[in-house]
This record gives C-alpha cells, structure tokens and sequence, in this order.
C-alpha cells in the first residue's frame, strides 16, 4: 500500500496555515511582476507651428529597457524614432525576484504534500524538518535580497520612463524638434510586487520558529523537563 495518506488537519495547524499563505504570497510576487506590460509616451512638435504628434516606447518584464524603440505611425520631424530607445537593463534584478518567486511556489507545493500525505514521515524523521528550516532560513534571506534588488530596479525604471527620457533624447536636443512628455502607464501592480516580496520575507522569517520546533535542535528542550522532575519518589499512600 501506498505511503501516502491525506490528512487535512496539517493545514488547520500553524506549520500547514502559514505555508498555504507563503504559496499565496510567491504567486501573487511574479505574477505582479512578470505580467506587467507599459508604454511611455512623448509629444514631439516641429516648430514653426506643427502640431503634437506621439511616439511610444512600449516595455516590460524583464525590463530590459534598452531594447524598447520609439514608434511612431508617421514621420515626425524626420526622425528614425525606431532607433531611438530607453534607457537600462534591469532584467536581472527583475528576473532573480521572479524566477525565485516561481520556486518558492514549487517549494510550497512540494511541503504541503509533504505536510498533508506523509504527515508520520515528516514528524518522525529527523533530517526532513531540519532541511524545511534551513530552506524556511535561506528563503527568508533570499526573499530580503531579492526584493531589495527588485525595489531599486523599479526606482530606476520609474525615473529611466519618466519625464526625464526627454532629456536623454538626441533628437530632443535638437532646437528643430520640441518634445514634451506625455504619459507613462501607471506601475501600481509592480509596487504591489515589493510589497508581496517583504511580506513574504516578514512571512517566511516567522514561519522559521514553527518550522524549528519540529526539528531534534528544540525537541529535546521539550523531553528534557521530565527527566529533571524526577528526582523523588511519590509519598506512599497517595
């Protein structure tokens, strides 16, 4: 017969709860992030009297800005807009923050399987709950790195796709093209995935104290008061 046995109550328990939530948490961080898609927009003008005309730069996930071009369906002031392109490559940050969000995810499939069919296997064995704590240790680390890297990397895509790109511009510097800038899309849901990212750090840091009480280094601690109490016998006649 199969080892496997589904035993639900792991989940009502704080080592089970807590793991669904850091499950919740990993999918929430790359799908706010990898999912994002945005354009900056910007009104160009060739004086004398020529009206706005718009060129966008579209990006996303990964960020690697500098292969976003300007496009344009007209010819503004003469100008190869496709040439011209954002500023940074923010990719590793973006990428490091998603793909180990992606196996945060895979690793809180794998526990609550773990948890909830082999729930004898994990409490009785000795090596698996200390693996859990010291993967529960390096994640919270990870989680902390991650998302510090990811939030200066957002900071910079904020300013590389702001009001600024039209300083950066070469045509823009030129006194026979005037640019203005129009829009950038709104980057709520990538604030959002920092939040996530510190949350789940804050999560996984303590989810570390139920994972270590499964572990040999507290069960001790818990057997060791008896055997201290023990050191006289019961009266006769009780």
């Amino acid at each position: 017969m199969s080892a496997f046995q589904l035993n639900l109550v792991p989940l009502k328990e704080p080592l089970g709860f807590i793991k669904v939530l850091e499950w919740i948490g990993a999918i929430f961080s790359f799908a706010t992030c990898g999912g994002f898609k945005g354009k900056t927009e910007i009104l160009v003008s060739c004086p004398p009297g020529a009206e706005n005309k718009t060129v966008t730069a579209t990006f996303g996930y990964p960020f690697r800005l500098n292969q976003a071009s300007f496009q344009s369906s007209l010819n503004v002031c003469d100008v190869d807009w496709k040439s011209q392109v954002l500023i940074g490559d923010y990719s590793s940050s973006a990428q490091f923050y998603v793909t180990f969000a992606v196996f945060v995810f895979l690793y809180c499939i794998a526990a609550l399987l773990l948890y909830v069919g082999y729930t004898n296997l994990y409490r009785d064995s000795h090596k698996l709950p200390m693996i859990d704590f010291i993967v529960t240790v390096v994640a919270t680390f990870l989680w902390l790195v991650s998302t510090s890297a990811w939030a200066k990397a957002l900071t910079d895509i904020k300013v590389a796709s702001g009001p600024r790109i039209v300083q950066e511009l070469m045509p823009c510097k030129k006194s026979t093209v005037i640019c203005h800038f129009g829009s950038v899309t709104s980057m709520g849901s990538l604030n959002v995935s920092v939040i996530f990212g510190f949350l789940n750090m804050i999560l996984w840091g303590g989810n570390a104290w139920f994972v270590y009480k499964e572990t040999n280094l507290h069960r001790p601690s818990n057997t060791s008061a008896p055997h201290g109490q023990g050191g006289t016998a019961a009266p006769p006649g009780m």
